[in-house]
């Protein structure tokens, strides 16, 4: 009996061990009042809102079933990275028999140039919505992104990457523009140091019991809705630690981060879910989607729904994040 009782305690003591590692990340979430926004931030607030409205507004449904509007956001996207300097590229595929394409720009590494760090964001919307948090918010934000980095002289090699086709009848499937662009790095056997994807980010509450969860983390996680999310399977807790790590140090907003098993719902509902099926890592940022937003996947899921001043601040901690990822 008593070994039996040693035997249930070190097991418990190891279940709690792990529990902390994949779900308590280090560093301290930033708490109380919210910091007035600078003049850099507020400027970007407006870029950001500018894209989305343009995606969501001017655009507004984009897919495979409104063809024309998911190539008039290609085009947009191109235009904003050529205007940065960053030269767009297009990699072509064939999903349900139309033509679609992945847009990426890459940042030359310095020193370790054959390693990748891979930031990527789906620019379709689901049938019916316009897609303003889901994923307007992301290409936004990844757009600016590149803005702020395309003076910057990584270690590393950066890939910005605007995927085609993560949302239904693709998703999760090999017709997924990341699964076809993960693909193909596998193919010509590139080595992905770190792979974020930025899915669903600009939806934030502060009401009381805003934020809900799988039933599996319920129990781990704050009740209100005002924080930003990294999630990522157990096989890439390493890379999501130093991300969150890195966030918190460099960005004064909060956040929360766990890695989970797959099996728990919404941890592989990005574009980094297809580079776990290739054996790199992947982190996705996230607002968390249905679980806080009563818009997601609704036609109601429109760009005056957004908080662009919070996303704005993600957005800056992000910069901080990659350019820790890629190296100086």
């Amino acid at each position: 009996m008593r070994v039996l009782i040693i035997a249930l305690v070190a097991l418990f003591v190891v279940v709690a061990v792990l529990l902390i590692y994949f779900t308590r990340m280090p560093g301290n979430s930033f708490s109380g009042p919210a910091i007035p926004s600078t003049a850099e931030e507020k400027q970007l607030a407006d870029s950001l809102k500018r894209h989305v409205t343009v995606l969501a507004s001017d655009i507004g449904e984009r897919n495979t079933e409104k063809l024309q509007a998911l190539n008039q956001a290609a085009d947009y996207i191109s235009l904003q990275l050529a205007s940065f300097g960053c030269a767009p590229q297009v990699q072509e595929f064939s999903a349900a028999g139309k033509q679609v394409k992945n847009i990426h720009c890459e940042l030359k590494g310095s020193s370790k140039p054959d390693e990748l760090v891979v930031v990527g964001a789906h620019y379709d919307s689901v049938v019916g919505t316009p897609g303003a948090d889901d994923n307007a918010s992301g290409i936004a934000a990844l757009l600016e992104i590149v803005r702020m980095s395309r003076d910057r002289k990584p270690a590393r090699s950066v890939q910005f990457v605007f995927f085609a086709n993560e949302e239904p009848p693709f998703f999760q499937t090999p017709e997924m523009g990341s699964f076809v662009y993960a693909k193909s790095l596998r193919s010509a056997n590139r080595s992905v140091h770190a792979m974020l994807s930025l899915e669903t980010i600009g939806f934030y509450s502060d009401a009381p019991n805003s934020q809900h969860y799988p039933a599996e983390i319920a129990a781990l996680y704050p009740s209100t809705g005002n924080f930003i999310a990294f999630a990522a399977n157990t096989g890439s807790a390493t890379s999501l630690r130093h991300v969150v790590n890195t966030f918190r140090r460099a960005a004064q907003f909060p956040s929360e981060g766990g890695a989970v098993p797959e099996s728990v719902p919404g941890v592989g509902w990005s574009d980094h879910w297809s580079f776990w099926q290739h054996g790199y890592l992947g982190v996705m940022v996230t607002d968390t989607a249905i679980y806080r937003n009563p818009h997601y996947h609704m036609p109601t899921d429109t760009a005056e729904k957004l908080d662009y001043d919070r996303t704005a601040r993600v957005t800056m901690g992000l910069v901080h994040v990659l350019e820790e990822l890629a190296g100086h």
